[in-house]
């Protein structure tokens, strides 16, 4: 199975301690978010677990535990903008986040950690040449550290707009320059961009729209066969593969402006002062009327391989 962490907050920049006692005990508990007095256990095993996905803005504190960690194929997303504090108030500078990326590239290999330069939005302070010329740094900073980078354009939720009123949507010319400019940048420093729930018709030679986490994706970057059952994608336009995920809404404390996974600030504060590292679940603890279900896992490997993978030398 496929074993998420990110699609709901942030792990590695604030609760890498919690999950590294996890790893310790062999197990983790997660609350339903729509149905809260239900609960999932989860076994955190390298024999059903093949792959242990990360989307942070701050890996860091998971550099630690990269011990814990060398049983289980990791498949990292970092994202690195190049908003300033107004914009993320908590995020890391962008020259640090660099950093741990290339110690982070060359702690599990280059295959194993995807850029994300998303979402991208315009305003009065970021334009399109402004993006363009970020991009470009940035890129050329991860030269040799990463082949794949993650692009999409900010998605205007309600909650959205009511934390970020001065955000504008990325017109679909602007769209097309932007991702014109980032092919050629991406191009130059052997990078293949995936779009992220972007229109089709953006796809070009180095560029495509076929999902970022996708069976694909991740069959190619970790040298694996999958054999994934059908069921109900998460996204109906995404076939990317996002269920199974261990965190939590309401709980990361980057303070985004553009940020989907919280309600407000003093939401994320009151679960985070609920957080204890001992605990299975990642806010609060079992409850009395809880009910908790063993999670349905097995290993998707493909135990078959190709004669291409054996000319190639994988396993």
């Amino acid at each position: 199975m496929i074993l998420n962490t990110g699609s709901r907050t942030d792990i590695p920049a604030f609760y890498s301690e919690w999950f590294a006692n996890r790893l310790r005990e062999g197990f983790c508990l997660v609350r339903n978010p729509y149905n809260p007095s239900l609960v999932t256990r989860y076994r955190l095993d390298p024999s059903v677990v093949d792959v242990l996905s990360f989307c942070s803005k701050n890996p860091l504190p998971m550099l630690a535990y990269q011990d814990l960690l060398k049983p289980y194929r990791q498949f990292w997303h970092v994202t690195i903008t190049p908003y300033g504090r107004g914009i993320e108030p908590h995020v890391p500078p962008a020259a640090q986040v660099l950093e741990t990326f290339r110690r982070l590239s060359e702690a599990v290999g280059k295959n194993s950690v995807v850029w994300r330069y998303d979402p991208v939005f315009i305003s009065k302070d970021y334009s399109v040449d402004f993006h363009i010329r970020a991009f470009r740094q940035m890129a050329r900073a991860l030269h040799g550290y990463t082949g794949q980078c993650v692009v999409s354009f900010i998605d205007l939720y309600e909650k959205t707009m009511r934390n970020f009123p001065d955000v504008r949507r990325v017109t679909p010319q602007q769209q097309e320059a932007l991702i014109a400019a980032f092919a050629e940048t991406a191009q130059e420093n052997h990078m293949q961009i995936h779009l992220c729930c972007e229109s089709a018709s953006l796809a070009r030679p180095g560029v495509d729209a076929d999902g970022c986490f996708s069976q694909s994706v991740l069959e190619k970057s970790l040298h694996i066969h999958l054999q994934i059952p059908k069921t109900a994608r998460a996204r109906s336009a995404c076939p990317c593969l996002l269920g199974a995920d261990i965190g939590a809404y309401n709980t990361c404390s980057h303070g985004c402006l553009y940020c989907y996974a919280n309600y407000d600030a003093e939401s994320v504060r009151q679960n985070r002062l609920r957080h204890d590292p001992s605990s299975p679940m990642l806010i609060g603890h079992l409850r009395p009327e809880d009910t908790v279900k063993e999670a349905e896992q097995r290993s998707f490997l493909d135990p078959q391989m190709t004669l291409d993978d054996l000319l190639s030398g994988r396993s």
